[in-house]
C-alpha cells in the first residue's frame, strides 16, 4: 500500500486524507509485532516526516498570513509537532516489541489524532473559507510536488544504496532530510 495517494483536488482535503493514511499505519504498527512491525514503523515516520515538512514549509505560512490570529494557531500547531516529534526520536531507543515501545506509541497516537483534528479544525477547515479554490489547488500541487522530492519510497531505479540515504536513520535525521528536499537544499 503506498503512503501518498490521494484523489482530493485542494490541499485541506488531501491533507485530511493524508491523516486518515497515518491513522492507518499507527494501527498496523501496533497489530504487528517483529519485522512486520519494524516495517510498519519505518513506513510510519517517513510519513510523519514528509507530512508534517510539507505542512510546515507550505501550509503553515500561508495560514499564519492568512488566518485572524495565524501567528497564535500556527505556534500552537508547531508546538503539538515538535512535542510529537520528540516522542517518536524517543520511541526509536525502546525495543519494537517491548512493553515500553507499546505503551508510548500508543501515547503517541493519542497526541498525533488530537493534533491532526487540531490542524483540521483550527487552520485547514479555516483555509478552506478563506481561500479560492484555485489557490487551494496550487497549494495541493506544491504539497505533492514536495513530498515527491522527499520521497517515502525508492522510485524504481534507484539503487538501494541511493534509496538509503533518503529517508532511514533517525526521525530526526528523516525530517532534516525532508526539510532539504523541500526548501530545495539537498
Amino acid at each position: 500500500m503506498g503512503t501518498m495517494i490521494s484523489s482530493g483536488t485542494d490541499v485541506v482535503s488531501f491533507l485530511k486524507e493524508q491523516h486518515v493514511q497515518v491513522k492507518g499505519l499507527f494501527e498496523r504498527v501496533l497489530a504487528a509485532r517483529g519485522d512486520a512491525r519494524t516495517k510498519a514503523f519505518v513506513e510510519l515516520r517517513r510519513m510523519l516526516a514528509i507530512h508534517e515538512t510539507a505542512e510546515e514549509e507550505i501550509v503553515h505560512p500561508v495560514a499564519r498570513r492568512n488566518l485572524p490570529n495565524g501567528d497564535k494557531i500556527i505556534e500552537a500547531r508547531l508546538q503539538e509537532e515538535n512535542e510529537a516529534k520528540r516522542a517518536l526520536s524517543e520511541l526509536e531507543r525502546f525495543g519494537i516489541d517491548s512493553p515500553e515501545f507499546e505503551a508510548k506509541l500508543r501515547t503517541l497516537y493519542s497526541a498525533v489524532l488530537a493534533h491532526a483534528e487540531s490542524e483540521e479544525r483550527t487552520e485547514f477547515e479555516r483555509l478552506a473559507n478563506m481561500l479560492d479554490q484555485s489557490r487551494l489547488e496550487r497549494m495541493r500541487k506544491a504539497v505533492k510536488f514536495a513530498e515527491s522530492i522527499a520521497p517515502t519510497h525508492p522510485h524504481p531505479g534507484v539503487g538501494e544504496s541511493q534509496a538509503a540515504n533518503i529517508l532511514v536513520g533517525p526521525f530526526a535525521s528523516m525530517l532534516d532530510r525532508a526539510r532539504d528536499a523541500i526548501s530545495g537544499k539537498s
